[in-house]
């Protein structure tokens, strides 16, 4: 277990503003300080410096939320080679009290027994594709909202103008609504209406210049950093760069049955009486298994392996649904190959 191998664990409640500290003894479980720290580079620094008063010798930090307001003192602790471990969302019993103070604690001893504790995602060119994604993701969702938008107010604009409009195609529709002059109108009603569809226009071209360009982004960092994912069949950038992002950097994730784990892909026993079957997992990262599932979807409509294993496992008795599950169990093995131990270049 990490507690025969330490003798120090800082737990870190981290806060926009100001981190909550407690260093606990392995040995005893006991709190031996309490502090709190700002959060910014010299609250950084203060927290090292508290760390080598009274916590010397073997230690660790356990930072609850490494991946929102920890991730500054993760990184700035990585960067000085201290051990820092990854706290998921603690539960506390219902009569026990909640304040920063006793969170931090309850972070520190969280870890002790565990044998494989968490580690904090990287940073660099990881934390700048999941900031592109993020964008772009952001991008698509507001371009949809507008084209939403934009059919429901063609439905019912004013019957000239929707007899005008109703066979162009999107393209075509978002050209001319985007070059409109509602200027000079006399009806109010027509007015206001092409208005509206003129800026609903012009935003969905935006944020389509936008996704794109941020796409292009993706695409560039992804082939610098996993080009042997999009050498797969079906894997495409956007597919890529979120397997990237979930498994960060090499031995982060233990095994391959731990990466299918948190695909949300590992077989979970649905077995009844002579009934020998399995499901597919709901938690894990969805971001993730949505990734895979995309991949699959390509690969059965182009990657003849694909379709020839389903139609086997349909003929053996499985549900196509099964089938896939198997197939994606399969792919998260294969990928998690390939980003663990990457093929020599030639």
């Amino acid at each position: 277990m990490l507690a025969d191998q330490l003798d120090y664990v800082v737990g870190v409640d981290p806060h926009r503003d100001s981190h909550a500290l407690a260093v606990v003894d392995v040995r005893s479980g006991g709190v031996v300080f309490e502090a709190t720290a700002v959060a910014d580079g010299e609250g950084y620094e203060s927290v090292l410096r508290l760390a080598n008063q009274h916590a010397p010798g073997r230690r660790a930090f356990a930072v609850e939320g490494t991946g929102s307001f920890g991730a500054g003192l993760a990184r700035f602790l990585t960067s000085h080679e201290e051990l820092v471990l990854e706290v998921g969302r603690l539960r506390r019993e219902r009569r026990s009290g909640k304040n920063d103070a006793l969170d931090a604690i309850r972070a520190a001893r969280s870890v002790l027994g565990q044998t494989r504790p968490a580690r904090p995602r990287a940073g660099g060119e990881r934390e700048a594709l999941r900031a592109l994604s993020a964008a772009r993701e952001g991008a698509v969702t507001a371009r949809r909202a507008g084209l939403c938008q934009l059919r429901g107010l063609l439905v019912s604009a004013p019957e000239p103008l929707r007899a005008e409009l109703r066979s162009l195609t999107r393209a075509q529709l978002l050209r001319r609504l985007a070059a409109v002059r509602p200027e000079g109108r006399q009806d109010p009603e027509l007015r206001g209406t092409l208005l509206a569809l003129r800026a609903l226009a012009r935003r969905v071209k935006a944020l389509t210049v936008e996704e794109r360009e941020l796409a292009r982004e993706i695409e560039a960092l992804t082939r610098k950093l996993a080009p042997q994912l999009l050498a797969q069949p079906g894997v495409g950038p956007l597919a890529a760069a979120q397997v990237l992002i979930s498994w960060s950097h090499r031995g982060r994730i233990t095994s391959e049955a731990a990466f299918a784990r948190l695909a949300g892909c590992a077989p979970i026993p649905a077995s009844s009486g002579q009934t020998v079957r399995y499901r597919l997992d709901r938690g894990g990262d969805r971001r993730l298994n949505r990734a895979l599932h995309m991949i699959l979807v390509t690969r059965r409509r182009t990657h003849a392996p694909t379709i020839a294993y389903i139609e086997r496992r349909i003929h053996e008795g499985k549900s196509r649904r099964e089938a896939i599950r198997c197939l994606k169990r399969y792919l998260a093995r294969n990928l998690y190959r390939l980003l663990e131990n990457p093929p020599m270049p030639t």
